[in-house]
């Protein structure tokens, strides 16, 4: 079975590639831990990523939004000696920080969904890649929503961060023309 090529690093990697990448997600839930995940990943593999999700999970409340907006310096300080999550200073507190802008967002638009969705009209947007290199790492809409996203007091949502993340939760289809999930993403 043929796949994008990154997907074949790992098991983590195939699975997510087989069964979430590309699918759209509209749930607000979702959508706010793929933008706390793809924030986490600046500098790093999405591969040191997948392995520490179960972390993330555990330690940002399910990624429960109003949770996390309500977490002090003390929390803080324990998700800094948490060895299941990426323990960074700056992305942690972005990881509040956007927590708290996630549920600005959602007040304004009634759902983070509504808001994030319109960037691509409602409808994904879909490519026809023959190879990984041709897939760009930003484009004029990931650009947009970057700059509307930090408008509105988020952090760690540059472009190629945006993109990133408009392909995990299938805003953009960026399965290479031979791969199986090419025609069908939304498994």
């Amino acid at each position: 079975m043929k796949r994008c090529e990154w997907a074949d690093k790992g098991k983590l990697e195939r699975v997510y590639h087989d069964t979430e990448w590309g699918v759209a997600v509209h749930d607000d839930r979702r959508l706010f831990e793929f933008l706390i995940l793809e924030g986490a990943q600046a500098g790093l593999s999405w591969s040191t990523v997948l392995k520490k999700r179960e972390g993330y999970r555990k330690a940002f409340r399910d990624f429960d939004a109003v949770a996390v907006s309500g977490f002090s310096e003390g929390d803080v300080s324990m998700l800094l000696s948490d060895p299941g999550i990426i323990r960074n200073r700056l992305k942690i507190r972005a990881a509040i920080g956007n927590a708290q802008a996630f549920l600005r967002v959602r007040e304004e638009f009634g759902s983070f969904d509504r808001y994030i969705w319109r960037f691509v009209e409602g409808t994904p947007v879909r490519n026809a890649w023959s190879r990984m290199t041709e897939i760009p790492c930003r484009t004029p809409v990931s650009d947009a929503m970057s700059e509307d996203l930090r408008k509105r007091g988020f952090k760690f949502v540059g472009s190629t961060i945006c993109y990133a993340f408009m392909q995990a939760v299938g805003m953009v289809n960026d399965h290479v023309v031979e791969c199986f999930r090419y025609g069908n993403p939304a498994r």
